[in-house]
């Protein structure tokens, strides 16, 4: 049986065990998405993770979805990131950088006025966030062929921009009802060019972008996330069983890294044929309840079943987010800290983010 404490070779980095530490975003970077010295703190607390993804950075001003998000589209993200990745590097970490452009998960007042943009003009439900409160959602934008290849290319210069900035690779957000999910889904791709109607053209994009960033930085620092079926923000689709077998063929010649799957469950048939069909390294993220309390166990027992179905590493988040020494607490089976009010995720400050205490030394 493989154990969330076995090593690991990931490309070219050796990780001491198989606990990777999800992305998340906490809102504690500045107006204009520069990383600060607290975010540097907060990831380094965590860098006995066998791999840290760090939290999603726009590669655009237009992908931008909430307030003091990261970015990592002009000098001072990179500045900003290197801070970051040079106190988990001294303190033993390893750390990846997810991409994400939040597409029609946007507002004009979180992008300096831009109006967000998505494969078709179909507005998310409900509110969005902005510094002013909770506001109506807009009507997107439908992308021109021209946004979408420029897009394209802000993706990888962006991985450029993250391998410069000291990150050993990218992770490519495809998930959670974000630009690159909504080109995947029937719901929210409604295009009748060569970007939507079939399955081959709802993957087109997508394809693109990996490839894109692979070209940029090397397939071996690129991963891909995506989340097949999840509903977050709006998203509906129609046919995942059809989508992500699809889009694993056609990126299997591209060779990413890894592809990380959300809410993954080992008894599903999607994700068994998705294992099956991809030849790398796969990381699965445990479906656990949410909202709500963590399990006692943090996620080990889910964890140690994806293993057991074929995944090569798990990532947990909030484990993570209240645990910073998670993976010495999973091996001596200490108590895990609960989570405090979920409300302390985004609210900005140390509260709640890096305040949680590790155990005794």
């Amino acid at each position: 049986m493989t154990s969330v404490f076995d090593t690991f070779r990931l490309g070219s980095l050796h990780l001491p065990n198989r606990l990777v530490m999800a992305p998340m975003t906490r809102n504690r970077a500045s107006a204009d998405g520069v990383p600060t010295p607290l975010m540097a703190t907060y990831y380094t607390q965590r860098a006995s993770a066998g791999l840290i993804i760090a939290e999603a950075s726009t590669p655009n001003a237009v992908g931008r979805t909430y307030p003091d998000i990261s970015a990592i589209h002009d000098d001072a993200h990179v500045a900003g990131w290197r801070r970051v990745t040079e106190a988990v590097g001294a303190a033993g970490g390893r750390m990846f950088l997810q991409i994400q452009h939040g597409g029609r998960i946007g507002h004009p007042d979180n992008s300096g006025g831009l109006s967000p943009v998505a494969p078709s003009p179909v507005a998310p439900p409900g509110t969005i966030f902005t510094r002013g409160g909770h506001v109506p959602t807009v009507v997107p934008r439908e992308m021109t062929a021209a946004e979408i290849r420029s897009t394209v290319a802000d993706f990888a210069a962006a991985a450029r921009r993250a391998v410069d900035a000291g990150f050993a690779g990218v992770e490519v957000h495809g998930g959670n009802g974000y630009l690159l999910h909504q080109f995947l889904a029937s719901g929210t791709n409604h295009r009748t060019d060569g970007y939507g109607g079939s399955v081959e053209g709802r993957t087109r994009f997508v394809r693109e972008v990996v490839e894109a960033v692979a070209a940029a930085v090397g397939p071996e620092r690129v991963g891909l996330r995506v989340a097949p079926g999840v509903t977050a923000n709006g998203m509906h689709e129609d046919d995942p069983e059809e989508v992500y077998p699809a889009l694993v063929d056609a990126l299997s010649d591209t060779g990413p890294a890894y592809l990380h799957v959300v809410f993954a469950d080992p008894d599903q048939p999607l994700f068994q044929r998705i294992r099956k069909q991809w030849a790398g390294t796969l990381i699965a993220n445990p479906a656990l309840p949410w909202p709500g309390p963590l399990p006692a166990d943090g996620g080990r027992h889910e964890a140690e079943r994806l293993l057991a179905a074929g995944a090569d590493l798990v990532s947990l988040g909030r484990a993570f987010l209240a645990n910073p020494d998670l993976v010495e607490r999973l091996r001596t089976g200490a108590a895990l800290n609960p989570l405090r009010e979920e409300g302390l995720m985004y609210v900005g400050g140390a509260d709640g983010y890096t305040d949680y205490p590790a155990l005794p030394a």
